[in-house]
């Protein structure tokens, strides 16, 4: 691995990666929002932000000098792969200035082959970081080329382990194949962070816990619902 890359993940090694990202149609989804959060979360000290869109990445980029992790979702009739699922996209990434290039890395169908994408991004300079669900997706992933893992996925395939906060099972079963990865996925509190680098991630990224504004607000909303229906929570707190 050349030096330059070699750099970014160390730069990345123990600490905190803030996915910067907004629902289609969200008040937040337009590239100069994205931007705005993504300078906000480096100067909370985030280290580096996942970016999706190529619009997206060309704002933040302008906007921040951290290490981007650029990925675009394109759905498509023809699979179910839909983070990066072309090398037209991983063109785009890197034009609009991502280090890092996230793709799924599992192993459904896919309409490019896997190691001819990584090698692509390789080419051109970059990192590549392979979102899985399992162990043997991550073994497959790196043994494909991939500079780094992540547990993005995990849930997410029928097949993967089904659960509402990170998949530490996963980590663990990652960490114990010597296999370098990123945790990313459901991470809520400060507290799961932790336990994701106690479990070996190398860096960890948070999305919606930091950066969807809606999701915050309905938790807290669901939570004042719930006590709000319950006579006898209120009686025993009055």
């Amino acid at each position: 691995m050349p030096q330059v890359q070699a750099d970014v993940l160390a730069q990345l090694d123990g600490t905190l990666v803030v996915s910067c990202q907004a629902e289609s149609r969200m008040p937040l989804d337009a590239p100069e929002h994205i931007a705005a959060i993504a300078r906000s979360v480096v100067l909370g000290g985030a280290t580096g932000v996942r970016i999706e869109g190529a619009a997206n990445i060309e704002a933040v980029r302008r906007r921040v000098g951290v290490p981007i992790i650029g990925l675009i979702k394109a759905r498509r009739a023809d699979t179910e792969i839909y983070i990066t699922p072309t090398l037209a996209n991983v063109a785009s990434i890197i034009d609009a200035g991502a280090d890092i290039v996230a793709l799924d890395a599992t192993n459904r169908p896919r309409p490019a082959d896997l190691r001819a994408m990584l090698d692509a991004i390789a080419a051109r300079g970059r990192l590549s970081m392979g979102d899985v669900s399992t162990l043997d997706e991550g073994k497959r992933a790196i043994d494909a080329g991939a500079s780094v893992i992540s547990t993005t996925m995990a849930g997410y395939t029928p097949y993967s382990n089904q659960q509402r906060g990170p998949d530490f099972k996963l980590m663990e079963q990652l960490a114990g194949a010597g296999l370098p990865f990123v945790a990313e996925g459901r991470i809520w509190t400060p507290q799961e962070a932790v336990r994701c680098f106690e479990l070996g991630a190398r860096f960890i990224v948070v999305g919606g816990a930091i950066t969807r504004p809606d999701a915050i607000t309905r938790g807290f909303v669901d939570q004042v619902a719930s006590w709000s229906a319950n006579p006898q929570l209120k009686r025993n707190q009055s």
